[in-house]
């Protein structure tokens, strides 16, 4: 990685990829407010690990991000608002971004669980997409931003994961998962996959619960 820029903490990774990611998911409401960013550096769903970040410790992490030209703070309205500066301080695309966000928010992860967790954040046409981007990424004549990790045992694909907080601990872990189904899918794909359909039941259940709310405060029938 850059000489330049320090090595980032978890919390300050995690509020860099909260930015990047409601940029492109909630684009109405970003900028986001502190009650916002908070909220996604503490969501359940699609984060690994699941932290619980309080306001004051975000406020320290924004501060630190703020010192490295990583994130902007504006003003207006009733609360201040934050976004990231990823692309210009890193002088990269905004579909790396994409990539770095979903490695700093889910940890690390094959081309191929990349390429379908970045679905609404960049879609990209194929894995050989993903993987090219994600070496140009490594080979930045600035220093690499991520890593291909060592093929773990039993694994088709090797996992990839950022830099922006140092160089990774390689351990040797056996294989926990069955065998590759057949075909092109992979065991990651499907993974990834499934976390996908649970988050958008998840989105769909507040959905129904949020329109109920408004019915109801309107006197009409929610069927």
């Amino acid at each position: 990685m850059s000489a330049t820029l320090p090595v980032l903490s978890l919390l300050e990774t995690r509020v860099l990829g909260v930015l990047a990611e409601k940029q492109r998911t909630v684009p109405d409401s970003y900028p986001l407010t502190l009650n916002s960013l908070v909220s996604g550096c503490n969501q359940k769903s699609s984060r690994d690990p699941v932290i619980e970040a309080a306001e004051a410790e975000v406020l320290v992490a924004l501060d630190s991000l703020r010192g490295m030209s990583l994130i902007v703070e504006t003003s207006g309205g009733r609360a201040s608002r934050y976004a990231h500066n990823i692309e210009r301080v890193l002088h990269i695309p905004t579909q790396s971004t994409a990539l770095l966000a979903l490695l700093m928010l889910r940890g690390p992860q094959t081309a191929g669980e990349l390429r379908l967790n970045c679905e609404r954040l960049h879609k990209f046409a194929d894995i050989s997409s993903v993987e090219s981007f994600l070496v140009e990424l490594a080979e930045r004549a600035a220093g690499g931003l991520v890593v291909e990790l060592p093929r773990q045992p039993g694994a088709r694909e090797n996992r990839w994961m950022h830099l922006l907080s140092g160089a990774p601990a390689i351990e040797e872990r056996a294989p926990a998962r069955a065998a590759t189904p057949s075909g092109d899918v992979t065991v990651g794909e499907i993974a990834a996959l499934k976390a996908n359909v649970a988050r958008l039941e998840a989105e769909v259940s507040e959905l129904r619960a949020m329109m109920g709310k408004l019915c109801a405060e309107l006197g009409v029938s929610a069927g």
